[in-house]
């Protein structure tokens, strides 16, 4: 193997800092994976059929979930996740607000894995992570959108743009809330940074697909900016 330093960086940081695995926490073994073999098989990947809009599982079938089906509307053209939420609902909450910043390795490679092939078919111009507020941000110290976004986008040879779209507007966390309140609580919550946005087709990148309230909002700011397709990945779908 040449030698380099960065490699050698990288040997004293597992050394001293060695990796946790995204589903127990414990330190990876064996040395130098992103996860435990066996934690692996605990993660449930969104297998089809899935919702063609939306992309939440359809456990009876069908094109559509109940709430497509019943004529909800989107700002985006689709939508895909890579995993049910519950399966990862604690590895997310770490990954959010325990400083497992780490996880964003392995998570954004199983995104491109499977959800790359879908990523490519729409010819996207570039990657856009959904934003923190300022404020959320400088208590967090990163958003684990844009981590998610930078591995997708190294492992996709596609740009990430996190500079485009801005949160403007302090919300509660959502995650008490139901689908009317989150839908008022986040009512211009975005806003473009730049007057036209020059890239026709987006991925919008976010942790967790819910209600679709977030993503909406995201979405409609980036075509009222000039965008002519937002499509939609999600780390998980709850």
């Amino acid at each position: 193997m040449k030698f380099s330093f960065q490699n050698l960086w990288k040997a004293i940081e597992e050394l001293l800092f060695p990796r946790r695995c995204p589903v127990c926490d414990g330190i990876v073994q064996p040395r130098g994976e992103l996860i435990c073999p066996g934690c692996a098989k605990k993660l449930r990947p969104i297998e089809a059929p899935w919702c063609a809009i939306c992309g939440r599982n359809l456990a009876r079938g069908g094109e559509l979930c109940e709430d497509c089906g019943k004529g909800k509307m989107h700002a985006f053209r689709r939508a895909r996740a890579l995993y049910e939420y519950r399966s990862v609902r604690s590895s997310i909450y770490r990954f959010k607000y325990g400083g497992r910043r780490e996880y964003k390795d392995f998570f954004g490679e199983q995104m491109a894995k499977y959800l790359g092939s879908f990523i490519r078919s729409v010819s996207p111009d570039g990657i856009v992570p959904v934003p923190l507020h300022p404020k959320r941000l400088r208590k967090r110290g990163y958003n684990q959108a844009k981590e998610l976004a930078d591995v997708l986008g190294a492992h996709l040879g596609l740009p990430v743009y996190d500079k485009i779209l801005s949160r403007v507007k302090y919300t509660a966390p959502l995650r008490r809330q139901n689908s009317k309140e989150r839908q008022n609580n986040l009512k211009k919550a975005f806003l473009v940074k730049q007057n036209d946005v020059k890239l026709k087709t987006i991925i919008l990148i976010d942790d967790i697909y819910t209600t679709g309230a977030t993503v909406d909002e995201a979405a409609m700011a980036l075509r009222e900016g000039g965008a002519e397709n937002v499509y939609v990945v999600t780390l998980s779908v709850g």
